[in-house]
């Protein structure tokens, strides 16, 4: 059936403007590590800890982003990493990837339904939870099964709303900073006191390196936009421009926003209350905060559930048209929406939520480690591929004048990003409370090569060996 829909002409519409690559690579590491993990971050690491350890993060974001921006502009396919993996590593590594990052989206995707529902429950105490958590999923499905436009508008204006959240939360901060905006118990201006009063690092230098890899988890979600380059119109001038304004934009809402908040809450309260961001909004009085940040974190939580939906659509579409997930699921609809991968991930999303409450001690927990980790390993996959990419590009006697996009500073970045991402398991082993992610992690991961290699014994329509020459 879908060779007899190629032949038809269905095939992915390349329907994504630069707008909607912009803000889904800018709403993708935005959401609720932001709005609801931000205090505990500046509780555990302290104010400067905070905005250092965000300062990090979002330099390897950045690494990232320029390694997969070259490979993107290169190779603009659905497949995105998966099939760059595939290509300049090996099949198995791109096996291997493509698994983990599709179970891990829609595990995440199926713990945004319930988060969502329960926020509800604020307006609409006598609903239901799983009321809500169905309608959510049936507007997502919706979103996702008429259209790669429809999804992408809708991103757009999930993501629109948070961004503009974080400029008013600015605003209103440094107003309330600088005396602009009194404080409603009557207390001076904070100026710089909560930032430097105790001292720099009132946890140790130990303790921002603690929180590292869950400031980390917050900007994973940039990698959507490679995902995206197979339905975008005009990848080679899209991605690059994503590529140069998102990751300054969003390290200057991250580090502003937590300046602001380790500004005005001291580090020792922060965390204590479901948001930040409410606090600071009910300091100041400003009527209705807490609805107003309910509704925020809402958009994020669908903006989440959103991108993921169709991040890990798009990837077991892909690996179904070279084998490596079941090839009836490479179908396409009359609009060019692969309903079927559509349809088995939500399906796996709804099952991985239903092990929240019948095997949370088990199963769950090895679904949420595998969902830690993947986000770091696919970054450092990322960074492998681009550096092998480049290095066959101009063993084959290409020139970088000849790469449409092209990531600075080769070799130094992908391996910097490879080494930065390779030290994050380093404070994962030294914390017993997150040692045990790593066991679940890498055994999934070693469970995927195996069975790889013992499906491709079988099955000798997957491919054997890499190829590395990126004019082939």
């Amino acid at each position: 059936m879908a060779e007899a829909q190629e032949r038809q002409g269905i095939q992915l519409t390349r329907a994504l403007k630069s707008r909607h690559i912009f803000m889904l690579s800018l709403g993708g590491v935005i959401g609720t590590g932001l709005f609801m993990g931000s205090g505990v971050t500046i509780n555990q690491g302290g104010p400067l800890g905070a905005v250092l350890a965000y300062l990090v993060a979002g330099l390897l974001m950045y690494l990232v982003m320029v390694c997969l921006g070259e490979l993107s502009v290169q190779m603009p396919v659905s497949g995105s990493f998966q099939a760059h993996a595939t290509r300049y590593i090996g099949p198995a590594t791109g096996f291997m990837i493509g698994w983990v990052y599709w179970m891990s989206w829609a595990t995440t995707v199926g713990l945004e339904f319930t988060a969502a529902g329960m926020l509800m429950t604020r307006w609409f105490p006598d609903i239901p939870i799983w009321y809500w958590s169905a309608f959510f999923v049936a507007v997502l499905f919706g979103l996702n099964a008429l259209a790669t436009r429809a999804f992408g508008e809708a991103e757009y204006w999930f993501s629109g709303i948070k961004v503009a959240a974080i400029l008013i939360f600015i605003v209103v901060g440094a107003l309330v900073i600088f005396g602009g905006l009194p404080l409603q118990n009557g207390d001076p201006a904070p100026l710089l006191s909560n930032l430097i009063g105790d001292s720099l690092f009132p946890n140790g230098i130990s303790a921002v390196f603690a929180v590292m890899m869950t400031v980390v988890y917050a900007f994973q979600g940039c990698e959507i936009m490679g995902v995206a380059a197979g339905e975008t119109d005009q990848p080679e001038k899209s991605i690059p421009q994503a590529v140069r304004n998102v990751v300054f934009r969003v390290l200057i809402f991250y580090v502003l926003a937590i300046l602001v908040l380790s500004a005005i809450v001291p580090w020792q309260q922060a965390g204590l209350m479901e948001s930040p961001f409410v606090q600071v909004f009910d300091m100041v009085g400003i009527p209705y905060a807490a609805d107003l940040m309910n509704f925020v974190i809402l958009t994020a939580i669908l903006s989440v559930g959103n991108s993921g939906l169709y991040a890990s659509t798009r990837i077991l579409w892909a690996m179904s048209k070279t084998g490596m997930a079941p090839k009836s699921l490479s179908t396409l609809s009359s609009r060019g929406v692969p309903l079927r991968a559509l349809s088995i991930t939500l399906c796996f999303a709804l099952i991985s939520l239903l092990t929240s409450f019948i095997a949370a001690d088990t199963l769950f927990m090895v679904l949420m480690a595998v969902s830690g980790m993947s986000g770091t390993v696919t970054w450092i996959v990322i960074a492998l591929a681009q550096y092998r990419f480049r290095r066959a590009h101009l063993k084959a006697g290409g020139t970088l004048a000849e790469l449409k996009y092209s990531a600075p500073l080769y070799p130094f970045i992908p391996l910097a990003c490879i080494a930065l991402c390779s030290s994050l398991f380093v404070f994962l082993a030294i914390d017993p409370t997150q040692r045990p992610s790593l066991y679940w992690g890498f055994g999934f991961i070693a469970i995927c090569y195996a069975a790889y290699f013992l499906i491709n014994r079988k099955r000798q329509g997957l491919a054997q060996t890499p190829v590395l020459d990126p004019s082939a």
